[in-house]
């Protein structure tokens, strides 16, 4: 073996130092390789465009075993391209034919959602990732089949984002009094422009986010959140692709369940 996993992140390298998400998520896989002397190769782009053509450099060389590929699309161009090229890859999603790690996106949505109507919220709104984006797609769905009068608002995993659009939503004439964010950092901005706003949080406004990273338990209030075992995601993923890359068969595996965890930003609706 060549002793390096390739992994590509089409994304602005600036959120990589704020999102604790995919360090962690790395974390787990390097922890699982460095067992068979592998290594992460790392590399950031712009877009699929840049990925696409850094998934042929490596092919061309020789410089990875395999790959993982994250953040699956509609229509993702991704996996025909990797199937051509003959490079071993597992997707972090919904495979599109290639060996997959997939995710229950509907059932910790539904969760989340029951635990807001418990509490007798009914105006709730959520702030997403990139629309284009499976999982995001896959959440925005289940949210919709259960409350569809829910407000959709889509941000970038951004701080800005969640800061912006919480302000937007604060401001149309019913305010949600409920928000559910696609990710931590939304989440942590959200509470910051609430609070700076006047709007008291949980009494007046309840939030959760999602992936339960230091962020979340550092806020003040602490975050209710859909909580991650990410880490252990990273190590799955791992076991993934050395299967991949052994030419072995490889094992059908779900990503560790979000489960709710109910703190100090969710209380009765006002």
């Amino acid at each position: 073996m060549i002793g390096a996993v390739g992994l590509v992140l089409a994304r602005p390298a600036r959120l990589l130092g704020v999102e604790p998400f995919f360090m962690e998520f790395i974390a787990g896989i390097e922890e699982r390789l460095a067992e068979r002397d592998l290594s992460v190769l790392l590399h950031v782009v712009a877009d699929h465009e840049a990925e696409i053509a850094a998934y042929r450099r490596w092919a061309a060389r020789g410089l990875v075993d395999a790959t993982v590929v994250v953040n699956p699309v509609v229509d993702d161009p991704r996996p025909a391209v990797l199937r051509e090229l003959g490079l071993p890859a597992v997707v972090v999603g919904d495979g599109g034919g290639l060996p997959d790690v997939r995710t229950d996106h509907s059932g910790p949505v539904l969760e989340a959602l029951g635990h807001l109507l418990d509490l007798g919220h009914r105006r709730i709104a959520r702030v997403t990732g990139p629309s284009a984006l499976q999982h995001t797609q896959a959440r925005t769905a289940a949210l919709l089949s259960r409350c569809p009068e829910a407000v959709i608002v889509e941000g970038d995993y951004s701080e800005e984002a969640g800061a912006k659009l919480t302000t937007a939503l604060l401001n149309l004439a019913e305010p949600p009094t409920a928000i559910l964010y696609d990710n931590d950092v939304m989440a942590v901005a959200g509470l910051v422009a609430a609070t700076s706003s006047g709007v008291a949080v949980p009494s007046q406004l309840s939030l959760v986010a999602w992936d339960d990273s230091t962020l979340c338990r550092l806020a003040s209030p602490a975050l209710t959140t859909m909580s991650v075992d990410v880490h252990q995601f990273g190590v799955l993923v791992a076991e993934s692709v050395l299967e991949c890359a052994d030419g072995v068969p490889v094992v059908p595996r779900w990503s560790p369940a979000a489960r709710c965890v109910p703190r100090g930003t969710t209380a009765p609706a006002p």
